[in-house]
């Protein structure tokens, strides 16, 4: 072998070892997130410690959580290659329909004619950035065949109605969009960015979400989180 290639094949090699320690390490926190979501589904009366409250607020945190459940996924959590994930997972352990969904902060609420599950909050002040307009995406309330369990308040088609914080929103549900492969029974929400027409972001792309643990005044942010449960103590 010509010696003359030899340095970079080393030096290609480490690239290759940084590159997979780094990819396992972004995927670890996901995984053992999977095995206590899995643990909280099946046992969840046994970890009620896990657990936050519906409409309690963390401290001096602007938001209060909403709804009852364990926070099983995290913002930015590495679920695939190249895919983060865009707010927080939060599982209830009860049925379909059963656990209630709350407004976080007060806001004029949106639900878009086609949205089975999802109802959207605009917040024209950011509470910790006062200079940007900020929304909070709520998702996953219907049963797996999209029957709803949003609040008949906000019909489909619903356009800039003011809510208060605590203001009841609907259900935890199992909406996949897929009725063969529904999902576990819990809340999404994600914080969305503005566009510059004033408009929300999509929120499918984590780079127009923001990291929601500053708004809730728990550890959120799953590339910093690597193990803690997140739960509010006050």
């Amino acid at each position: 072998m010509n010696r003359s290639i030899v340095p970079i094949l080393s030096a290609i090699a480490v690239l290759v070892i940084v590159a997979g320690y780094l990819t396992i390490r972004s995927l670890q926190s996901p995984a053992v997130r999977t095995q206590r979501v899995m643990t909280w589904l099946k046992a969840s009366q046994d970890h009620q410690d896990w657990t936050v409250t519906a409409n309690i607020r963390c401290q001096k945190a602007p938001f209060s959580s909403p709804t009852d459940g364990f926070i099983g996924y995290l913002w930015g959590d590495s679920f695939s290659a190249g895919h983060k994930h865009q707010g927080i997972d939060i599982f209830a352990g009860t049925q379909p329909g059963e656990t209630p969904v709350y407004a976080v902060y007060a806001g004029y609420l949106i639900r878009q004619s086609d949205w089975k599950s999802s109802v959207i909050i605009r917040i024209p002040e950011d509470p910790i950035f006062p200079d940007r307009q900020i929304w909070v995406y709520y998702t996953h309330m219907a049963d797996q065949n999209g029957l709803s369990y949003i609040s008949d308040s906000y019909p489909p088609g619903t356009n800039e109605l003011f809510v208060t914080a605590g203001t009841l929103l609907g259900y935890q549900g199992n909406f996949s969009g897929d009725p063969g492969n529904p999902t576990g029974i819990h809340l999404h929400l994600s914080i969305v960015l503005s566009d510059n027409a004033g408009r929300f972001k999509n929120e499918l792309e984590i780079a127009n979400t923001i990291d929601p643990s500053p708004y809730f005044g728990m550890p959120l942010n799953g590339q910093e989180n690597k193990g803690e449960i997140p739960t509010c103590i006050n």
